[in-house]
């Protein structure tokens, strides 16, 4: 029986922050169609909670304990991923805290690393020794993999007291169209997802949209603040074989609200 481009069937993803937002929407997207899963956080009563949903989809979920700061940890989690499940087909990389600054010069030498630890040289580490797997089994006789991670509109955009963010964002992207011509050869694929506005719950739970929810919507042509579920399509598609020849791409998907001009309502 042919399998179809979203069967994701007997393939492994390691999804980092997948315990909540819009790291367990990816992972939602991928228990959904068939993937077994590893989810790399550092709370593990919330990891737990996250499992047992997976769980429901049919498909096997581990939660690994894992700071990503730490290459150490993230090499030894790798591992450990290849001995319990033999394999690893996919790696999204989303993992990394807000920005927390106002200003350029509230910017201190701690809050810039702080950030860049996780969201650049985390999601780095990440990626790479992810894709050393996906090497080692290609040359194997095995190709195929896909590497994800998670941008941001700041990669395009300026916002004051965010370039700590804007800049690992920006040169993760970077990063990302430099694996994608490595790797090819090998059938992996890389590429960034660029989500808008996304109602989580650093953004305040519940159904009710909050002030900033309202805001965000008032300035996206989709007029709604995007939702976790957005992106579990996006997760299917990329860790899949449907997205094959698909890699080095930058994918947005924010409602339309980054080609809304400001001079659009006059």
């Amino acid at each position: 029986m042919t399998k179809g481009p979203f069967d994701l069937t007997g393939k492994v993803a390691v999804v980092t922050g997948g315990n909540g937002g819009l790291g367990l929407g990816f992972a939602r997207g991928i228990a959904k169609h068939g993937g077994n899963l590893e989810i790399w956080a550092r709370s593990t009563e919330k990891s737990a909670k996250a499992k047992a949903e997976l769980e429901s989809y049919g498909v096997r979920v581990i939660a690994r304990e894992v700071d990503v700061a730490s290459e150490e940890q993230i090499i030894a989690a790798f591992e450990a991923t290849i001995r319990d499940l033999g394999r690893v087909d996919c790696v999204v990389a989303n993992a990394g805290p807000p920005p927390t600054a106002n200003s350029t010069f509230e910017l201190t030498s701690k809050v810039w690393h702080d950030l860049l630890d996780v969201s650049l040289h985390g999601a780095f580490y990440t990626l790479r020794e992810g894709a050393r797997h996906m090497v080692d089994r290609a040359e194997a006789g095995d190709p195929g993999g896909s590497l994800i991670y998670c941008g941001s509109l700041m990669m395009f955009q300026g916002v004051p007291g965010k370039g700590n963010y804007g800049a690992a964002k920006a040169g993760m992207g970077a990063v990302i169209r430099s694996m994608a011509v490595e790797l090819g050869k090998y059938g992996i694929r890389a590429n960034t997802v660029a989500p808008g506005y996304i109602k989580t719950e650093m953004t305040g739970s519940g159904k009710e949209w909050s002030d900033i929810d309202k805001f965000f919507a008032s300035k996206t042509p989709i007029p709604r603040p995007g939702l976790p579920e957005d992106f579990e399509a996006i997760a299917a598609y990329l860790c899949g074989d449907g997205s094959s020849f698909h890699t080095g791409d930058t994918i947005v998907i924010d409602g339309g609200s980054v080609i809304l001009p400001a001079y659009a309502g006059f």
